[in-house]
């Protein structure tokens, strides 16, 4: 074979970042729909001296600044996809957006904690039924983001798997597949319209409860309930991202089955790493020292049995 056609056929992309193209559009609805809610209320609210209005406006303000981030991160990993300053591509920049998210929404969670307790302490007349009018609206536009976002927030395609096996001058492998990736950045967007649907729901039930039967306390006892509920949520995404974000994550017993196929009598693991590249793409660096005479592709087979690695470099000492 011609050497340029060898080289081209063994180069491949570092291109693993998540595309999601139908729910990167489908946020932008809802952020569009959330701005739009959002000027309305505080219009209305500014009209009609309505404080439930002008607050829930600005709530709906701290969502959309979410899902601009949300959006954003998107933009980010697909313009630099293909950057050769990113020796991994832009995979975790998906992941980071999902992080600084739940970051966000922990914010808003502690707001309504402080906000909740201060108005248990010292209760506030309430204007009950345009109180309920803003919840059942927010829970309408939020119920409407939610369907938008619910069918996307866990699935999609992946465009690229490809394994990399390098034996001193190295050969390339690639193989493509289809999978369910993890998109911690939509996972995060629809965690923001899921927790303002909770706090509508919850809010409307304590209205109700507060007009019909005098329980006025129930109100802000539902915003802590709410808050406590999203806190759980956010720190649940969190763990879920920070350690890809460290490349960490990576459970003991996956290190041994990797080692254990790899081992023999006459051949041994004396190094191993691995870790997350992005949501759902792993990379592995594997050193085997060997008197077997195996070559790379037999133990590149025996890895990929225990574990899908779209990035596999295997070095082999010979002793």
């Amino acid at each position: 074979m011609d050497f340029d056609k060898k080289i081209e056929e063994l180069t491949h992309s570092h291109d693993f970042a998540i595309k999601n193209q139908k729910g990167e559009r489908r946020t932008k609805y809802v952020l569009y729909l959330t701005l739009l809610t959002m000027i309305v209320e505080i219009v209305a609210g500014t009209i009609y001296g309505s404080m439930a209005l002008l607050a829930d406006g600005w709530h709906m303000g701290t969502h959309a600044a979410a899902f601009i981030l949300t959006i954003y991160a998107y933009s980010y990993a697909r313009k630099h996809s293909n950057n050769p300053s990113f020796s991994f591509g832009t995979g975790k920049v998906n992941v980071l957006g999902g992080f600084a998210s739940a970051i966000a929404l922990i914010v808003v969670a502690v707001v309504m904690l402080l906000e909740s307790s201060f108005r248990l302490i010292n209760p506030e007349e309430i204007h009950f039924n345009q109180a309920i009018m803003v919840a059942v609206i927010g829970l309408v536009i939020n119920l409407t983001c939610a369907f938008l976002l619910g069918d996307h927030h866990h699935h999609g395609h992946d465009h690229h798997h490809h394994g990399h096996d390098h034996h001193h001058h190295g050969h390339d492998h690639h193989h493509h597949g289809h999978d369910h990736h993890h998109d911690h950045n939509l996972r995060a967007a629809y965690l923001h319209v899921l927790a303002d649907a909770l706090t509508s729901v919850l809010a409307i039930l304590a209205l109700c409860a507060g007009k019909y039967f005098g329980l006025n306390g129930l109100d802000p006892v539902m915003g802590i309930v709410g808050a406590l509920i999203i806190t759980k949520w956010s720190l649940g995404l969190m763990k879920q991202t920070a350690p890809i974000l460290l490349d960490g994550g990576v459970e003991a017993k996956v290190l041994e089955e990797i080692k254990a196929s790899v081992e023999s009598p006459e051949d041994k693991v004396t190094d191993l790493h691995l870790w997350r590249i992005s949501g759902n793409h792993y990379a592995a660096l594997v050193s085997i020292a060997s008197k077997s005479g195996n070559d790379v592709s037999y133990f590149k087979e025996k890895i990929k049995s225990v574990k899908d690695i779209s990035h596999l470099t295997i070095e082999i000492n010979k002793v």
